[in-house]
């Protein structure tokens, strides 16, 4: 098999973030026209993010937004965009390099596009993602806590997968969304 020195995989990549760049300009200065709106996930973890400690913590990996309603102060550049979004009522200011985005998705036309990300320089991909456990009661102290999770471990399996069932998702009116980060997957064709 002959190598390829043109590398027309990082070209073609380049070329079709370039659609996504295109697309996010024109909202910024004339909104999203029609039903159109977008799913954009990207590597948090790739150079060219910033984003504030609180959310780097929750999403160490990766991590899904949605511009359709709630979004403010679009701005596109060369290589990246930024854009104001609330996460559980916090104003954030998220800045993602577009070679950071993994996907992107308008679920108003069944569109998407995916991509491979370079890791940033330090960092290493995990063959899996890490197993996070839930931060203890902020009233718990260090002891209680470690006796918890103890607690935890020594449950028997069959109890561990009768968990509660979830809550049903909050009612949404018009014009609202209910904040909810849906995997890319649902989408594909099976």
């Amino acid at each position: 098999m002959s190598v390829d020195h043109i590398r027309y995989d990082l070209l073609t990549q380049d070329a079709l973030r370039s659609v996504i760049r295109t697309v996010l300009s024109d909202a910024a200065v004339k909104g999203l026209p029609g039903e159109h709106h977008f799913f954009i996930t990207f590597d948090t973890r790739a150079d060219g993010v910033r984003m504030s400690a609180r959310l780097k913590a929750s999403y160490p990996d990766d991590m899904t937004i949605v511009l359709q309603h709630q979004f403010w102060d679009l701005t596109v550049g060369e290589d990246d965009f930024e854009v104001g979004l609330a996460f559980n009522g916090i104003r954030e200011r998220l800045h993602v390099a577009l070679k950071a985005v993994k996907a992107f998705f308008d679920p108003s036309v069944q569109f998407g596009l995916q991509f491979t990300v370079e890791p940033a320089a330090g960092t290493t991909e995990h063959p899996e993602p890490a197993k996070t456990q839930p931060p203890a009661e902020p009233t718990a102290s260090p002891r209680k806590a470690r006796l918890k999770k103890e607690e935890a471990a020594k449950e028997p399996a069959a109890s561990k997968s009768a968990e509660a069932p979830a809550k049903p998702a909050p009612s949404v009116g018009k014009g609202q969304t209910s904040g909810e980060v849906v995997r890319l997957d649902r989408f594909r064709k099976k």
